[in-house]
């Protein structure tokens, strides 16, 4: 493989929309956890309800079936989501 041809970007359509599709996803996903870090925290603090805790419980529940649903219309592995960042480690923790 030439020079020239070793530096060009895949253009294949599918694996162009696989890749954005990950990376949607893994965003998502990303967002998820946070709000659900976030929400344990203000639970651990008696901030809120239990009208409110079980309204926050049911929807990070349906967030996470929905994400599952995603991956799986997707053909994309949960762990895919999972991006690795060298020295700091993978971007999501191990649930």
């Amino acid at each position: 493989m030439t020079e020239p041809e070793k530096n060009r970007i895949n253009a294949d359509p599918e694996t162009a929309e696989r890749s954005l599709v990950s990376l949607v996803l893994t965003v998502v996903e990303l967002l998820r956890q946070l709000m659900e870090r976030q929400a344990l925290r203000r639970v651990d603090h008696g901030d809120l309800t239990d009208t409110q805790i079980e309204k926050i419980g049911q929807t990070l529940m349906n967030l996470e079936n929905r994400m599952g649903e995603l991956c799986e219309h997707f053909g994309i592995a949960h762990e895919e989501l999972n991006l690795d960042l060298g020295p700091l480690g993978p971007l999501l923790p191990e649930e």
